[in-house]
């Protein structure tokens, strides 16, 4: 995937001064080798010019990781560490850092073999608190060698995504679709994140795709389109047309991307899109988001901000979907019922017009908006890519603004079935255990709207410490609970 940072981990053994430094020594080295043996060499430094038990040691690593182009961090305990040297280094860091130390290793060997690391983890904590330092701990940070290195791998989607959010542009074409207020939220909450972002009115858009008519390189992208689209292109005449608006959207973002290195965009797409266009976008974002550039409708900006943290968190392409529709009762009966562990309430559809990308669906054709035919010419609709989406699990998330510029966010692992849906649309019908729950209690209780991210894959994890990390408060970080946890605003007598 294009448009996400390349990871490159350092590595920085730490050591109490009354503690044997060569603890740390061949611990950070027993540590190098797990990793290694088990997920290769590419991605890792291992700062070899100091173990850090100063200050003046902390500069001395900082500055070779810095000098290795480390653009993530791990600060690693041999033994008790110094408190102190090891949180200056985390401060003065640019960029995300993760904790972690080492178990004891023999029985044998507790004289002058222990270091105490399981002590030393607390006091990095509170020093990291007292400095106001962000940095990822795991859920239980203490290992062994090869412990240690599956944390580290772990930590590596996390990673990515907080050093991606500080560097991250997303543009956006118009204000949000009249009755589409729940697509609309404060923006402060980006800058608080380090997000940039770029508002445009769509008739710059419109100017600059006018611009590009006759462009040189239509024809190559239209071939493009014909060989994905194979038997599926059933709208040849607009190729042309959607090639253009293509190639006006790469062009703008290379153009406005400034200093920032990776982008999102937030599009507009009706209601006067399709009139002055004559087309609607849905195809090229399913393109542009297959690449790595999640294009979000419906000028849905934190949909385009979850988008983003999903495609770098998977290295895949994500999508953006309506939390659509019921599922009918006899549907579910004839095709789900006693096939799958699911009851009707657990169930619904997923749907959007036509942006996901072709290759997580399970057959796709290019057809027109079918919604939007129903007020408007069906010739100036064209542009959708439909079929059913490809089974297998899913993670459900978004991370949203509230109207009073909290941020807050959820999370839900399942499955789309498969199981034909018999409509229109990207479409799928999915499957997340205690949905009916999570939908009264998360989504509506906490006023999300209607569009949410999906990951191709079970992110939850990952996804879950990304928003912590970034300062999402894990109050605010809902879920779909097991039917014995109840929600705070469940009502206990139902």
């Amino acid at each position: 995937m294009n448009n996400m940072p390349e990871l490159k981990i350092g590595v920085v053994a730490v050591s109490r001064d009354c503690f044997p430094e060569s603890l740390s020594v061949s611990r950070r080295e027993a540590l190098m080798k797990a990793y290694k043996e088990k997920y290769g060499e590419e991605g890792i430094y291992e700062c070899p010019v100091c173990i850090v038990e100063s200050e003046i040691h902390m500069v001395q690593a900082l500055e070779d990781v810095k000098k290795e182009g480390c653009n993530a961090l791990v600060v690693y305990l041999g033994n008790f560490g110094p408190e102190i040297a090891e949180t200056l280094l985390a401060k003065h860091f640019d960029g995300p850092k993760m904790f972690i130390a080492a178990a004891e290793e023999r029985g044998d060997n507790l004289v002058q073999g222990r270091g105490d690391a399981y002590c030393g983890m607390l006091n990095a904590s509170y020093n990291l608190k007292l400095r106001n330092i962000k940095a990822y701990i795991p859920e239980y940070p203490v290992g062994t060698a090869e412990e240690c290195a599956d944390m580290i791998y772990e930590f590596r989607p996390i990673a990515r995504a907080v050093a991606a959010l500080n560097d991250l542009k997303i543009i956006s074409f118009g204000p949000r679709p009249l009755n589409f207020l729940a697509c609309n939220a404060p923006i402060k909450q980006l800058y608080n994140l380090g997000v940039e972002i770029e508002e445009n009115s769509e008739l710059d858009l419109f100017e600059a795709y006018n611009k590009h008519a006759d462009d040189e390189r239509i024809p190559a992208v239209v071939k493009e389109m014909e060989e994905e689209l194979g038997t599926g292109n059933k709208k040849p005449e607009i190729l042309a047309r959607l090639a253009q608006y293509e190639i006006t959207l790469k062009d703008w973002v290379e153009e406005h991307k400034g200093y920032r290195k990776y982008v999102a965009i937030a599009g507009k797409c009706w209601p006067a899109f399709q009139t002055q266009f004559g087309f609607v976008p849905c195809y090229v974002n399913s393109r542009l988001t297959g690449q790595g550039i999640p294009v979000s409708c419906e000028v849905d900006i934190y949909g385009a901000l979850s988008e983003f943290i999903g495609t770098v968190v998977s290295e895949d392409a994500v999508t953006l979907l309506d939390i659509n529709n019921t599922v009918p009762a006899d549907l579910y009966k004839e095709d789900i019922e006693d096939k799958y562990n699911y009851t009707q309430k657990d169930t619904f559809m997923g749907f959007h017009c036509g942006n996901t990308a072709s290759g997580k669906l399970s057959f796709c054709e290019m057809k027109y908006q079918m919604i939007m035919a129903r007020a408007l010419p069906e010739e100036v609709t064209q542009g959708t890519l439909e079929g059913d989406i490809v089974p297998g699990d899913i993670t459900f998330f978004r991370l949203q603004s509230t109207a009073d510029c909290k941020l807050r966010a959820y999370i839900a692992q399942g499955e789309v079935l498969p199981v034909a849906t018999r409509s229109f649309g990207a479409i799928g019908i999915f499957a997340i255990p205690e949905m009916g729950r999570f939908y009264r209690h998360v989504l509506i209780e906490g006023n999300y709207p209607h569009h949410g991210a999906v990951a191709f894959g079970n992110y939850g994890k990952a996804l879950f410490e990304v928003f912590k990390y970034i300062g999402v408060p894990v109050e605010e970080i809902g879920y779909n609970q097991p039917a014995e946890v109840r929600y705070p605003t469940e009502n206990p007598w139902k």
